[in-house]
């Protein structure tokens, strides 16, 4: 019978093109709004790191002056000083942990006709690539003695790798980071995740770094961070070995803790160090501290903004304004039809399949309306990365999670049109549109 009512479903948008193209228009115009904003906020909400979310946390010490709290999350910086990364490197309590911060240098290949680039790079210890499941194409990570003293070897993203060499596999071939020699040592696969979970300080939707070099390289290249930066006085460091023992925090830092038991040994050795500190006339503030889950971190640094929720909703009311028209419209049509529906009923159809046929009429106008809204959808997040000049360009797409969704929402809008038409029709007299012949 399904097939059948389909069958007549299409007959009735046939003879009837402008009145169902107008409810198709309703339904299409109300999804492509509202996925557009919903397509919006599921990109931007997504956790890259769900699968970790038990055992990944941002570390975050309240080193502030006393007068004030500072701005970060939980009224704590959201970074770290050089000094206290390094302290913190030294406990062997979690499974992994990374301090890192962003960068960038000028990349050249020596004999190539290649432009000098203008490179991102990540300063990083070893572990941030298996703490965060980065995969690699070709090559590994370097050794841990590079995370303390210098080790001139750099990791390429896929990108890079394919714009210096091809996609060819470059291990052991040299890279010139102003005009320091690096041997590549490995080629990540392709991994841009959105929002940048691990770094959303300094831009929670741009495109991951091209290179990654070794956490040991600060003294001897003299890097200084290209991230945001923060001190609770005035600071004003005098040399670079200044800049590295100040309490300017610029630093990340993230660590993996297998279990409870270790999450409270870990919590245990944060709190002995801030002890330490305070003894030394440091962290002036009430002893205090956090360790956050990935998912936290997205929703303490407002990844997803309150207005981004409101804009969302509003989509869903603009929808539920097309389905009050798509209502109206489906009234007129089918009561159109009542004649016909009384020959049906005197010959022998229930009111069930009266109200089957026209409620799966109307989720035919939902299936088209759905592809409709799609289209347009596509046309809105286009329309934006067009506007926003590329920033969104990661977050502005809909993938086939979203496309499925929106025909689900057509569908569903379409029924819900439906249901007060096909009732009306199917619960009319039979004699009364029999009289009308």
């Amino acid at each position: 019978m399904l097939a059948y009512y389909m069958v007549l479903a299409l007959r009735s948008l046939q003879r009837t093109p402008i009145l169902s193209a107008l409810m198709v228009a309703a339904i299409a115009v109300g999804v492509g709004a509202a996925m557009t904003t919903l397509t919006l906020n599921y990109m931007m909400s997504r956790n890259a790191l769900a699968h970790k979310d038990d055992v990944l946390y941002a570390v975050q010490l309240d080193s502030w002056g006393p007068d004030e709290s500072a701005e970060g999350p939980y009224q704590m910086p959201d970074q770290l000083s050089y000094r206290d990364a390094k302290a913190l490197l030294r406990s062997d309590i979690p499974q992994r942990q990374v301090a890192m911060h962003r960068w960038g240098a000028t990349l050249t290949r020596e004999n190539s006709e290649q432009s000098p680039l203008q490179a991102e790079i990540r300063v990083s210890t070893r572990d941030f690539f298996p703490l965060f499941d980065i995969p690699f194409l070709y090559g590994n990570r370097w050794e841990q003695s590079a995370d303390e003293s210098p080790a001139r070897q750099v990791v390429l993203s896929q990108a890079m790798n394919e714009r210096l060499f091809n996609g060819d596999n470059s291990v052991g071939q040299p890279v010139n980071l102003n005009g320091e020699v690096f041997t590549v040592i490995g080629v990540l696969k392709h991994w841009n995740p959105s929002p940048k979970v691990y770094d959303l300080i300094n831009g929670a939707f741009k495109d991951s770094e091209a290179l990654y070099i070794p956490f040991g390289l600060h003294h001897q290249l003299q890097i200084y961070t290209w991230g945001n930066y923060d001190a609770w006085w005035n600071e004003i460091p005098k040399n670079y070995q200044d800049f590295l023992n100040s309490h300017l925090v610029w630093t990340q830092y993230w660590v993996e803790l297998k279990d409870a038991e270790q999450k409270k040994a870990y919590e245990h050795f944060l709190t002995a160090y801030i002890k330490q500190q305070k003894a030394e006339g440091l962290y002036p503030r009430p002893l205090k501290f956090r360790l956050s889950r990935p998912s936290e971190w997205l929703r303490v640094n407002e990844v997803l903004a309150d207005d981004d929720r409101m804009l969302g909703w509003l989509a869903l009311a603009f929808l539920l304004v097309c389905v009050i028209n798509a209502t109206a419209l489906l009234l007129v049509k089918f009561l159109r039809k009542a004649p016909e529906m009384g020959i049906r009923r005197a010959l022998g159809a229930s009111r069930n399949a009266v109200f089957s046929q026209h409620l799966i009429e109307s989720g035919c106008i939902g299936l088209l309306g759905g592809i409709g809204g799609i289209l347009l959808a596509i046309v809105g997040l286009a329309r934006l990365r067009q506007l926003q000049m590329g920033s969104l360009d990661q977050i502005a797409s809909m993938d086939w999670v979203m496309m499925s969704a929106a025909i689900v929402l057509a569908l569903i809008a379409s029924i819900l049109a439906g249901l007060y038409p096909a009732w009306r029709i199917s619960h009319s007299s039979s004699s009364a549109y029999l009289k009308t012949q």
